[in-house]
């Protein structure tokens, strides 16, 4: 029999990796809440047209990389690969729509078949914003606002670029699509399998491909920029200059695209080079046809989402928990006594590590081990006298205190090898 072992494009999360990924979410949604997002939690599975009908049943996620089956009841489920349209599903089938506007935050793992990479995984985590039923350009500043002020706080912000672009409205993206479908299919003999059957849905899906011919292709394939409306010009200056007013650079990337029908207007990234050629932290975009897509009225709607891997590689190692106090009691007598004052101490605020057995050099071994800063020793001499040996882990010196029903002295001691 094999060893066992997490299944390829999965990780555990040691207590090192769950601290950076706790900072990582803790961090945005403390940031979120300021800009008056409150958290919301979808279920990790969905009904499959949930994912399939706005993403398309063409996309690469859909045909090759949802996890999909059919439960004992004969549903055909899907594990969620973004979360963006569980949120929306959520706000049409809890009658949240007529309040909006609505902003929320979400976090937690998302799972897609895709080879593994340096920080993508089969089983992997965001975080993300959804603001719903706002369609002034404002709405995207303040998202993307968010975004930048997460990635300051994390302290990464300065290695990143936001990159920017537009998509335009409806009827820029008609015409575009028209000119690309014209352009591909002059060059259609060069493109592949998968981007020749991409071009008769939605020839914007063809610069997702990862193909070498089909980028090479794609490089020379006509801008959008070039058939956006006065409409769509206008929507993106007003995006452009809110950033300019709160000083947030970016950097204009015609070739930057949502390849999903329901995506509108603006289109950002951030980006690093950290990270090699998967450079993107966080990304987003408006996306006003997504509501009418799952059976909602017509809302406009704007939002990112972050892999919580992807940031937690980038920032400075978070601190540890705070050293704690190893309780040691000595001969079978002290163990109950032990037991107590260990409830005791928690229940001052004190963190706590109690051995469950062995003599006192095992017992003393396990303190070095989880790095407690001071061992309190309780043995039958110390209880008959009412008092605790207290021992500095780091100096070794070792003092008595006494004991009282409140701890006061024996709090106080403790205090001092913290401040």
């Amino acid at each position: 029999m094999r060893p066992l072992q997490p299944v390829r494009g999965t990780q555990d999360l040691l207590p090192e990796a769950a601290r950076r990924h706790r900072r990582v979410a803790e961090t945005a949604r403390d940031i979120a809440e300021l800009y008056g997002f409150a958290e919301i939690a979808t279920p990790i599975f969905e009904f499959t047209e949930v994912f399939s009908r706005p993403i398309g049943e063409t996309s690469d996620i859909v045909t090759k990389e949802m996890y999909t089956f059919t439960d004992r009841g004969g549903e055909e489920i899907t594990l969620r690969p973004e979360n963006t349209a569980g949120v929306v599903r959520a706000v049409l089938s809890d009658g949240l729509i007529q309040y909006t506007p609505l902003k929320f935050f979400y976090q937690g793992p998302m799972f897609r078949y895709e080879r593994p990479q340096r920080g993508r995984f089969r089983q992997f985590h965001q975080i993300g914003i959804e603001l719903i039923g706002v369609a002034q350009p404002e709405g995207d500043v303040e998202v993307i606002a968010l975004g930048s002020r997460i990635l300051d706080t994390l302290g990464i912000r300065q290695r990143t670029v936001l990159e920017l672009n537009t998509l335009g409205d409806l009827a820029s993206r008609t015409a575009y699509r028209d000119a690309l479908v014209a352009y591909f299919s002059r060059r259609i003999s060069e493109l592949s399998e998968d981007s020749r059957r991409r071009l008769e849905r939605n020839p914007l899906r063809i610069f997702d491909s990862k193909e070498e011919s089909d980028q090479c292709v794609s490089s020379e394939a006509p801008l959008f920029e070039e058939y956006l409306n006065a409409t769509s010009r206008n929507f993106f200056a007003g995006v452009c200059n809110g950033l300019d007013h709160l000083g947030i650079s970016y950097r204009l990337n015609p070739r930057l695209v949502r390849g999903l029908d329901y995506y509108t207007h603006t289109a950002f990234e951030f980006v690093t080079s950290d990270l090699g050629a998967q450079g993107t932290v966080m990304g987003g975009g408006r996306y006003d046809g997504l509501v009418e897509l799952l059976g909602g009225p017509a809302t406009p709607g704007v939002g990112w989402a972050a892999g919580i891997e992807r940031l937690a590689m980038l920032i400075p190692e978070p601190p540890g928990p705070p050293r704690p106090i190893a309780v040691v009691p000595i001969g079978e007598a002290a163990e109950a006594a032990a037991l107590t004052l260990t409830e005791a101490l928690r229940n001052s605020g004190c963190a706590v590590d109690l051995g469950y057995s062995g003599n006192v050099a095992r017992r003393m071994r396990r303190a070095n081990r989880v790095n407690a800063r001071v061992a309190v020793l309780i043995g039958e001499d110390e209880m008959a006298r009412n008092v605790v040996a207290v021992r500095d882990l780091d100096s070794g010196e070792q003092s008595e205190v006494p004991m009282d029903l409140s701890l006061t002295e024996l709090r106080a001691r403790l205090q001092t090898f913290y401040d």
